[in-house]
């Protein structure tokens, strides 16, 4: 489904854990490292597309995430004409996003490449938010920095709100000791994520070099 540009509606997702580092996907059989992303199908709104798809490229369900915030527009990217079908040249242009920034409340156990029959990842890893881009593959890293960009306001919105609240606790144990706060302001902390890069099987060595994707999964 394109628009009348040749762009596909997409969405892009970033899941956040409670250090407020991001998932990378690293690209099955390939060299390359991205956050999930799909098309949205036709009579999809974009967020049912995106917990769609993070079923279907990461295994997490809804009740696994919760949404911090979303882009206010599309963001688009082009996709060089050698990436494209033959058949579709002239006509696909690339693709236009949707990006959601999403809190995980579940645990890293619960992450799975393999949910299903066509996986998109063979391994994953936790990375600092602002983390240089030079893994991703070129056209679509401009994309990235702009989602990136965007939806840095939500994390700093809670870690403000977070900030003050904990400060109002305080006060409010110091008043009164002896009524201790019932909220927990942790409460969607998790545990600890697992460190270094989490593979799908136990590979041996680094998978070939791929041939380049098809237009549709670009």
């Amino acid at each position: 489904m394109l628009d009348k540009e040749g762009f596909r509606p997409n969405v892009g997702i970033i899941l956040l854990n409670h250090k407020n580092e991001v998932f990378w996907g690293k690209r099955i059989r390939e060299h390359s490292w991205q956050f999930p992303q799909g098309g949205i199908k036709y009579g999809e709104s974009p967020v049912q597309a995106m917990f769609r798809e993070l079923e279907e490229e990461i295994g997490l369900k809804p009740e696994h995430v919760k949404i911090l915030g979303r882009t206010r527009g599309w963001l688009r990217y082009e996709v060089p004409d050698h990436w494209i079908r033959r058949e579709w040249r002239g006509h696909y242009r690339g693709q236009k996003q949707i990006w959601f920034l999403l809190r995980l409340l579940g645990r890293d156990s619960q992450i799975d490449l393999r949910a299903s029959t066509h996986p998109e990842f063979d391994a994953w890893r936790w990375s600092n938010y602002w983390v240089e881009l030079d893994a991703v593959i070129e056209f679509k890293r401009e994309v990235y920095q702009l989602a990136l960009t965007e939806l840095a306001q939500y994390i700093q919105r809670r870690q403000e709100g977070n900030r003050y609240l904990r400060g109002h606790v305080h006060l409010t144990q110091q008043a009164e000791e002896s009524h201790p706060p019932a909220a927990d302001l942790n409460s969607d902390t998790v545990i600890g994520p697992i460190t270094g890069i989490h593979f799908e099987g136990e590979p041996e060595e680094p998978p070939a070099e791929a041939e380049p994707k098809s237009a549709a999964g670009c």
